[in-house]
């Protein structure tokens, strides 16, 4: 992104002296009652989700107790990135990343069109969270922390944490339930001021020390670019020299941690602009915020690293980067796609969910319309050389 000027180096510098493999078939329109009360009606944060999915995953992660609207929407970012068209190396589709055989049995009808339809992000979304309360009523007797039962039953499958009495001891799945609530936060409206990071310092000043520096599209600072970054690349090494590991591209670099207002940044928080405010799969741009209204800046070809004010219009919004929150981010392929996580056993319910007592939610009032069908647009080629710069898709600048 070629971000607008804002100032001079002179100016800023005394600113700064941070697959569902398994659904039970619930109906929107053919489940009977009203919505189950969940203790955890928890808003999403703004800008987390895209504005098309963000009513029904508000929607349908309350169908139970057992989960949130920002577990749901962690769960379905870890398995496609919000991605309608995502399909696996092993078959797996969709958003929620179903297998077709486990899809053609307990697949739901969310938008009351007559289809279970793998590739609409309404169905797919309606039936996670279907699958979800399925699988929490199979492990309902098991003690400890039930929405981390509720995790280990999708990953492990429910025989796995009732042999276990909970979270079973295996490396995935622990670090399966761990990622996916530490991720959670990301997603959460914050209530209340986000906490200070304590790395943010370290991030600045390997930042400041790169100030001047010859801007590099997919730049890693690597000796063979001569040390040059592009914007993804800066912040990825600043992080790394304060011990946190960040993914290389910025929409993915937003989930990193919770989400700081404008008021409330603090030095060290990651900026980010995007083409669409409402879709944060548009993320092309980040920058290191250092107070003041400005940032440590890797702009754009033919510009050096510097000082920019954060303040234009494609301005989305801050990340409060964490240690937790970053390690918690899923990997990405060559070609921009999610790789979900394997999973050591089945997950599938032990029994289908009775639509007398796992009522399905009343639909958003006005559910998008382009959330019924998934794009059509092909995804861009692979880049050979160096991995995307700035975003998740391919041939996009940072």
């Amino acid at each position: 992104m070629v971000l607008r000027k804002a100032g001079t180096a002179a100016a800023a510098a005394g600113v700064v002296t941070f697959g569902f493999l398994g659904l039970v078939s619930v109906g929107t329109f053919a489940a009977s009652g009203a919505p189950q009360q969940s203790a955890n009606r928890v808003a999403l944060s703004p800008g987390t989700v895209p504005a098309a999915y963000q009513a029904p995953i508000q929607q349908w992660g309350t169908l139970c107790p057992e989960i949130s609207p920002p577990m749901l929407a962690a769960q379905l970012y870890q398995e496609s990135g919000f991605d309608p068209k995502a399909q696996s190396g092993v078959g797996a589709q969709g958003m929620a990343q179903f297998m077709p055989d486990t899809w053609a049995a307990y697949g739901t009808d969310a938008n009351g069109d007559g289809k279970k339809d793998v590739w609409d992000p309404l169905d797919a979304i309606a039936s996670a969270a279907t699958f979800d309360c399925a699988l929490a009523k199979d492990v309902a007797k098991v003690p400890g922390d039930r929405q981390a039962n509720v995790l280990a039953a999708y990953n492990a499958g429910p025989y796995a944490v009732t042999k276990y009495s909970g979270v079973p001891p295996y490396k995935e799945t622990q670090g399966y339930v761990r990622n996916i609530q530490a991720m959670a936060r990301s997603f959460t409206a914050p209530t209340a001021p986000v906490e200070v990071s304590g790395q943010s310092a370290g991030a600045i000043y390997f930042a400041q020390s790169k100030l001047g520096t010859p801007y590099l599209w997919g730049g890693d600072g690597l000796a063979w670019q001569n040390g040059r970054f592009d914007c993804s690349g800066l912040t990825v090494a600043a992080f790394a020299s304060v011990g946190i590991t960040l993914p290389r591209v910025a929409n993915d670099q937003w989930y990193a941690g919770p989400h700081p207002s404008r008021d409330q940044l603090r030095p060290g928080d990651l900026v980010f602009w995007a083409t669409d405010l409402n879709d944060p799969r548009s993320i092309h741009h980040v920058g290191i915020y250092v107070g003041g209204g400005y940032m440590i800046n890797a702009p754009h070809t033919g510009a050096v690293i510097r000082y920019d004010k954060i303040d234009t219009k494609e301005y989305i919004g801050a990340t409060r980067v964490t240690s937790d929150g970053a390690q918690a981010l899923p990997n990405r392929n060559a070609d921009g796609s999610v790789s979900a996580p394997s999973r050591p056993g089945t997950t599938a319910p032990t029994t289908p969910a009775d639509p007398n007592t796992l009522a399905a939610p009343n639909p958003p009032a006005t559910a998008p319309a382009t959330a019924a069908a998934p794009p059509t647009a092909a995804a861009p080629p692979a880049p050979a050389g160096p991995g995307p710069a700035g975003t998740g898709q391919p041939a996009a600048k940072g």
